[in-house]
């Protein structure tokens, strides 16, 4: 039987361990917003600590990150939408 890969980070590339793309990816999007339904706060104050691990580890590896992408990237997206 087949192990599916979960939607996760990997540190310090911060490249989804599933289908490699810049994590967060759309299924660990949908997998938090699911997560984090009843508290939007709390998912945004995760993200944002997150942000600035990413920050720290991808500055390290000199990936030359401008720190507005990563807001967009890490936390923009978590505002609900009215």
């Amino acid at each position: 039987m087949s192990r599916r890969r979960e939607h996760v980070p990997t540190r310090p590339t911060w490249r989804c361990r599933a289908c490699g793309i810049a994590w967060p990816c759309s299924a660990a999007k949908l997998r938090l917003l699911g997560e984090y339904r009843h508290d939007r706060v709390a998912l945004t104050v995760y993200l944002a600590t997150l942000q600035a691990e990413a920050a720290e580890q991808l500055a390290e590896l000199d990936h030359g990150v401008n720190p507005a992408d990563l807001a967009d990237r890490f936390v923009s997206w978590t505002r609900a939408r009215g």
